[in-house]
Parts: C-alpha cells; structure tokens; sequence
C-alpha cells in the first residue's frame, strides 16, 4: 500500500515537471499530451497558485513548490516505515 502511494505521488511529480517544460513548447496547451497534464495536475497546482498569487515576473511557481511538497511528503512516508 505505502509503495502504491510513494508510485503515485513520483507520478504526479513527474506529469508536473513535465507539464511545466511542455509549457515552454506549447504555451496554449494546444497539443493532446498538454491536455491530459492539465487535467492531471490543475486540481493540485490551481489551488497553491491562489495562495502563492500571480508569480513574480509572469513566473509561476506553484509547480516548484508542489514538487518540493511532494518529495517532502514521500520523504516522510519513507522514513515513517522504516
């Protein structure tokens, strides 16, 4: 079951990382994969982002953040089962 979770969340993490270098190449999320990030990750992102506000600079940095949660998170479940 933990392992489930820790795949899990290493997934979410990842469908982040790459959302945000996709975002580079297809800024209006035109292209199928984009698409399919955005509805993965918009539900975790969207609300850090309220909290966070606009960026500074037109830079968001709500998918940093999350990862950083996220790895935390796993981090602490690991060391929890030990």
């Amino acid at each position: 079951m933990i392992t489930a979770i820790l795949f899990l969340l290493n997934a979410l993490a990842i469908a982040i990382i790459v959302r945000s270098l996709l975002s580079w190449v297809d800024p209006m999320g035109r292209n199928g994969i984009t698409q399919i990030l955005q509805t993965i990750t918009e539900p975790v992102l969207a609300p850090v982002r309220r909290l966070v506000g606009g960026g500074m600079g037109g830079f968001d940095f709500s998918p940093m953040i999350v990862v950083f949660v996220i790895y935390a998170l796993q981090g602490a479940i690991a060391g929890s089962v030990r």
